[in-house]
């Protein structure tokens, strides 16, 4: 079972769209270090293998569960790590800033993905000049934001209490391994089917409006600490959201 996809976009990603996917990330691994303590107080079994998996289980979850990326609308910077100012604000909040390459958007990243998040209205109107089809998965993330409260999250799929837990490794298939009849102990069905159904939810409640000015994150290339700080938790008023939406 593939994970949910969130692409996130502005213009040379090595600031906004890196710091929304790695916080993205951070959000998911803390709701499932949160849904492993609430397990692990009524004394199920999934929790005790959740406390014995450690952090790098509770990675390799997050990522079963959810794949966070980025991509540019020019290619500018390709091959570059993230700004130095966006790095120290992600590593702040608990997330990892290595390892991360800038790329330039391509229509395939599009395809793949199951949410779309632009860090402007401009580079979503980009986004949709590539893949008109994708308009209503393809939103500015404090759009999204905005909107995703009107959401009824009791109406979407649920996700029961027992997945998305951390399991022993040899209790879960690697990617790729289960048909879609097989069980899915990580909970990656679920959450998957969750997850479109609130993007769904999200693209009904904004009737066709469009974003409005303050949806828009200020690009703080070439700014201050203060300016990244401010667009970080501007990201974070989203991500957090969507993360606990998403695992409840």
């Amino acid at each position: 079972m593939p994970p949910f996809t969130v692409l996130h976009v502005c213009m040379g990603n090595i600031c906004r769209s890196p710091m929304a996917e790695r916080l993205l990330s951070q959000a998911v691994r803390e709701r499932l270090d949160r849904r492993r303590d609430l397990a692990g107080s009524s004394g199920s079994g999934a929790a005790a293998a959740g406390d014995a998996a450690g952090g790098a289980e509770l990675t390799e979850l997050a990522d079963r569960l959810l794949y966070s990326h980025s991509a540019g609308t020019g290619g500018w910077h390709e091959g570059e790590g993230m700004n130095p100012p966006a790095a120290r604000q992600v590593r702040s909040r608990g997330a990892d800033p290595t390892g991360f390459a800038a790329r330039r958007l391509r229509s395939e990243h599009i395809d793949a993905a199951d949410l779309i998040l632009t860090a402007t209205a401009d580079q979503q109107s980009y986004v949709l000049a590539l893949r008109p089809d994708a308009a209503a998965r393809t939103f500015v993330l404090g759009e999204f934001g905005r909107l995703l409260p009107l959401v009824d999250a009791a109406a979407l799929p649920a996700v029961a209490a027992a997945a998305a837990t951390p399991t022993p490794p040899d209790a879960a298939p690697a990617p790729g391994d289960a048909d879609a009849g097989a069980p899915d102990p990580v909970g990656a069905q679920a959450v998957y089917a969750r997850g479109t159904a609130l993007v769904a939810a999200v693209d009904a409640a904004r009737r066709g409006a469009a974003p409005q000015p303050g949806d828009d994150l200020d690009d703080p290339w070439g700014r201050g600490d203060q300016c990244f700080e401010r667009v970080a938790d501007e990201i974070e008023e989203t991500v957090h959201p969507l993360a606990a939406v998403l695992l409840p």
